[in-house]
């Protein structure tokens, strides 16, 4: 239970942390150059699906087990913290499209933890 925990805070460590990186490079060019709108749209869900892949690896890796739970609980932890800043910080719930969005960031997180339990988590401790 302790090594799956671990393994899921590992994962969430990386998926803010890989968003908080790419927030800060999009902050940059869209400051800088002339970046446009739809196309940022579309950019910010690959980044998502991206991060929450790599995360839900990470985790996947970490817990050498139950890839698909581990990665599906780093997703749901993904978006109950994205979830609670919405709500809590701007009063608002989910929209359909985002919820779509965050069904599709919690597919890509157990995906991650599957494929990091098969080829990462496979060496022995």
């Amino acid at each position: 239970m302790t090594k799956q925990f671990t393994a899921v805070v590992y994962g969430l460590v990386m998926v803010l942390g890989l968003i908080l990186i790419t927030s800060i490079i999009l902050a940059l060019l869209l400051r800088f150059t002339s970046f446009n709108d739809p196309l940022l749209s579309w950019i910010t869900l690959g980044i998502g699906l991206i991060s929450l892949f790599i995360g839900g690896l990470v985790a996947g890796a970490k817990g050498k087990a139950k890839g698909w739970i581990i990665g599906g609980v780093t997703g749901l932890g993904f978006t109950l913290f994205t979830f609670l800043v919405q709500y809590l910080g701007y009063q608002q719930g989910f929209s359909l499209e985002q919820s779509i969005h965050h069904l599709a960031y919690i597919s890509a997180a157990v995906l991650g933890g599957i494929v990091g339990v098969n080829t990462l988590g496979t060496t022995t401790e």
